[in-house]
C-alpha cells in the first residue's frame, strides 16, 4: 500500500509540476496543397488556458515566431480567467504582426469550473457554465491586429503570395456551429482549402470533407490530457475516436485532420501525463507528392525550453 502511495503521489507530482510546463513544438509535414504550389509553413495554437501570471507560457509561444511561419491558426479556448486578455495578447505578441486567422472555444465564453474528476473519465453531455469572459475584448484586439476572425465565414486570402481558402464554425461543443452557413465548395483555384474547428467533432469533419476540404484543423481534446503508455489518450472529451486525440491523421479519401493537444490545462485540472502542451509548425507541400510526404507526423521536440516561473 505505501509503494503504491508512493509511485501515485511521484505520478501527479511529475505531472503538475513537471510535464504541465514542458513546452513541445510538434512538427509535421502534410501533402495537402495544390499541384505546383510552394510549401506553406503553418503554426497551429491551440487552448492556451491562459491565467494572468502564467509567464513562462507567454515567453515560450512568443518565442515561436522565430519558426518565421506563413500563417498563424488559432482554434480556441485561450482564455481561462477574467483578467487573461492581455496575457493571451503578450503571448501573440509578435505573431500578431504576421496573417492570422482563429475561431474561439467554449473556454473563450465561459470560465472554468471545479468538477468532480470522475467526469474526466465519464464525459456526459450535461454542461455547466462558468461565468462569462471578456472574449469580445479579446476578438477585437485580433482584429485590429489584422487577423480574421472565421466563426461561419468563408474566405479567400492571400498567404505568402498564394491564394488560401478558409472557412469555420463556431465551437460545436457547445453546439454552436452551424456549418449551413459556411456549406458548398471552397474556392477550387486556391492552393490550399482549410477548414477551422475548436472541437473535432466527427459530424463537422465530415461536412468539411464533403465540401472538399484539403485540411481540416482543431483543437479541444488537450491529446487526452492523460495518456497511457502504450494505450494512448483514454478520452478526447467529444466524439472523436481516441486514436486522433492529437496529431495528424487522414479523414476520409482526401481530407487531413490535424488536431493540437494544446498548451494549457483548466487551473481545476492542473496536470497532464505522457501529453505534454504543445504547438504545431506544419509544412504543408503539394498532394502530389504523396502520403509520403508526411515525414513522422506527430514527432515533438523541445523548442526554447524555459523553466515555469508562473
Amino acid at each position: 500500500m505505501a509503494a503504491v502511495g508512493a509511485v501515485g503521489a511521484a505520478t501527479i507530482a511529475y505531472s503538475a509540476g513537471y510535464e504541465r510546463t514542458r513546452w513541445t513544438l510538434r512538427r509535421a509535414t502534410l501533402p495537402v496543397l495544390a499541384e505546383g504550389a510552394r510549401p506553406l509553413r503553418v503554426l497551429h495554437i491551440s487552448d492556451l488556458h491562459m491565467t494572468p501570471g502564467q509567464v513562462s507560457k507567454q515567453r515560450w509561444v512568443a518565442a515561436l515566431d522565430e519558426l518565421d511561419p506563413d500563417l498563424v491558426v488559432n482554434t480556441g479556448d485561450n482564455l481561462a480567467h477574467m483578467k487573461a486578455v492581455p496575457a493571451v495578447l503578450r503571448a501573440l505578441g509578435p505573431l500578431l504582426n504576421r496573417p492570422g486567422v482563429f475561431v474561439f472555444g467554449s473556454n473563450d465564453y465561459y470560465a472554468p469550473r471545479p468538477k468532480n474528476p470522475a467526469r474526466y473519465l465519464f464525459p456526459s453531455d450535461k454542461r455547466i457554465h462558468g461565468i462569462q469572459l471578456p472574449w469580445a475584448d479579446l476578438r477585437a484586439a485580433l482584429l485590429e491586429h489584422g487577423w480574421h476572425d472565421l466563426t461561419h465565414v468563408r474566405e479567400l486570402l492571400s498567404v505568402a503570395g498564394q491564394k488560401v481558402a478558409f472557412a469555420g464554425v463556431d465551437d460545436p461543443h457547445l453546439r454552436r456551429d452551424r456549418y449551413d452557413q459556411i456549406a458548398g465548395s471552397p474556392d477550387r483555384t486556391a492552393v490550399l482549402r482549410l477548414g477551422v474547428t475548436h472541437s473535432p467533432e466527427p459530424r463537422v469533419l465530415d461536412a468539411f470533407a464533403r465540401d472538399g476540404y484539403d485540411l481540416v484543423l482543431a483543437g479541444h481534446t488537450h491529446g487526452g490530457q492523460l495518456r497511457v503508455p502504450g494505450i494512448g489518450a483514454l478520452v478526447t472529451n467529444c466524439a472523436l475516436d481516441r486514436s486522433r486525440a492529437r496529431g495528424a491523421s487522414r479523414w476520409g479519401a482526401r481530407t487531413w485532420l490535424h488536431v493540437s493537444a494544446g498548451l494549457g490545462t483548466s487551473p481545476y485540472a492542473p496536470v497532464r501525463f505522457a501529453c505534454p502542451p504543445e504547438a504545431s509548425l506544419l509544412t504543408l507541400v503539394p498532394a502530389s507528392l504523396g502520403v509520403e510526404a508526411a515525414r513522422a507526423p506527430g514527432a515533438a521536440t523541445r523548442f526554447g525550453a524555459v523553466a515555469d516561473v508562473s
